[in-house]
């Protein structure tokens, strides 16, 4: 049987999974499979947590996926901060920042930043973000080659600028495009060479 492959605009309040082993959360969470009729032994490749949006590779070819989830392959993200990010803020997420993982301090790898002049042209997220009236946010893009648990929202927070709202719009050379929240489309195959290193 020929390997699938399919890319997803996973929306807010969506776990990048098929199911749980807890009744409680089954009951309670939405799943993957609640999107599209996905064939068998079909796997979400990295995962977007359940408040985060965008881009989600999903295939049944194993090698695959560990691929999309190596250093080499770089995951771009657009995040809304809570108030205007300043130069300093830009430069210790470009050097990289500590954050906590599983008890443990963790320090990320370098990775690329840059401050977007204006909002992205982004579907709505289904959930207001919060009032205007709590302040200014800003956006930028961050671009980083590993994945770990949260990292982009841990990474702002430790700068000093919680991440309000994230969307993943690129995968290696594989981008968003026009698909909207829910929205599944499949590939004839998935073509991810590596990126340029962050500096």
């Amino acid at each position: 049987m020929p390997q699938r492959h399919f890319l997803l605009y996973k929306p807010y309040g969506y776990l990048s999974q098929f199911t749980s082993e807890f009744e409680r959360e089954q009951r309670k969470k939405r799943f993957l499979g609640e999107l599209h009729h996905f064939p068998a032994g079909t796997m979400a490749i990295g995962r977007l947590d359940e408040h985060s949006e965008g881009l989600l590779l999903l295939t049944t070819d194993g090698q695959i996926s560990a691929q999309v989830r190596g250093k080499d392959i770089e995951k771009e993200y657009y995040a809304q901060l809570d108030g205007l990010i300043t130069d300093e803020a830009v430069a210790r997420l470009q050097a990289g920042v500590e954050i906590g993982l599983r008890a443990v301090r963790y320090q990320t790898l370098p990775c690329q930043v840059r401050r977007l002049p204006e909002a992205p042209t982004l579907p709505p997220r289904g959930r207001r973000i919060r009032s205007d009236r709590h302040g200014p946010t800003s956006w930028v893009s961050i671009t980083v080659t590993e994945g770990k648990f949260r990292q982009v929202r841990k990474m702002t927070a430790a700068a000093g600028f919680p991440t309000l709202r994230l969307v993943r719009v690129r995968i290696g050379e594989i981008t968003l495009g026009e698909l909207q929240p829910g929205q599944v489309r499949e590939v004839a195959d998935l073509l991810l060479p590596a990126g340029p290193a962050a500096s």
